[in-house]
């Protein structure tokens, strides 16, 4: 089901929450939803459940548009070719997943849906291969002990540089939320080289500081929106002898 909202949409402009108004579509896919800001052509936010991992399908690197007619062209990207091109920008930019791949390589079409650009946005190498991609092995290890829901999305800055033939704008942070149970976990992480996989302790927070500096309401109980944890989760559960696991 799609539904369009007209939301109060927050870009953080030198640490500082600037509100902006936006229509927001909530655009569902076999087994994720992404709220799509079609003024920006980006995913503000994204939600899923998993259990356990039952599949294994084989990583592929289809990205591509979604093409379904339903899905108005303003709300996604222009193009599905890599953030390399700009050689003007200091950093290495990769196609970053939203949603990953390999949780939901249980089903052919819901593991290729994650590679619709709607579910791509530009995220440092460094980032995305580091702390990124560390709180999806923390998932990975977690589902098949406990049913998870994660949440999560991306801010962006008012001086976000601009990527022209995407026609897009690279967000400055992106957060993350995992509730397994009475149990949460949230991180707000820079969009940089200095978000490594060993730093992510460093970008731990709240669920309250991330409702507050997204305007997003997170649906826990007021007693976990308040847990601030120290370290993350382990990732001594994580089953790697998985052909697919990337590490």
């Amino acid at each position: 089901m799609k539904h369009i909202y007209t939301i109060l949409f927050l870009f953080l402009v030198n640490g500082v929450s600037l509100p902006t108004w936006s229509e927001i579509l909530e655009w569902d896919y076999e087994e994720f939803t992404l709220w799509l800001d079609c003024e920006n052509r980006v995913a503000v936010r994204f939600s899923y459940q998993l259990g356990k991992d039952v599949g294994n399908q084989p990583r592929n690197n289809n990205y591509r548009l979604d093409k379904n007619p339903a899905l108005p062209e303003e709300c996604q990207q222009k193009t599905n070719k890599v953030y390399t091109k700009y050689t003007h920008l200091n950093e290495t930019y990769d196609r970053g997943h939203l949603v990953p791949f390999n949780h939901m390589d249980h089903s052919t079409s819901s593991s290729d849906e994650t590679n619709y650009m709607t579910n791509i946005l530009p995220q440092v190498a460094n980032m995305n291969r580091g702390a990124w991609l560390r709180t999806e092995e923390i998932t990975e290890c977690y589902r098949d002990h406990f049913p998870l829901q994660i949440i999560g999305g991306a801010i962006w800055d008012k001086n976000s540089q601009y990527l022209d033939r995407h026609a897009i704008r690279v967000p400055q942070y992106f957060w993350k939320i995992i509730v397994r149970g009475d149990e949460v976990i949230a991180w707000l992480i820079p969009n940089s080289k200095q978000a490594t996989d060993a730093r992510l302790d460093d970008y731990l927070v709240s669920v309250k500081e991330i409702e507050e500096k997204t305007n997003n309401f997170i649906v826990v109980s007021d007693a976990m929106k308040r847990q601030k944890i120290e370290k993350s989760w382990s990732r001594e559960y994580c089953d790697k002898r998985d052909s697919n696991w990337r590490s």
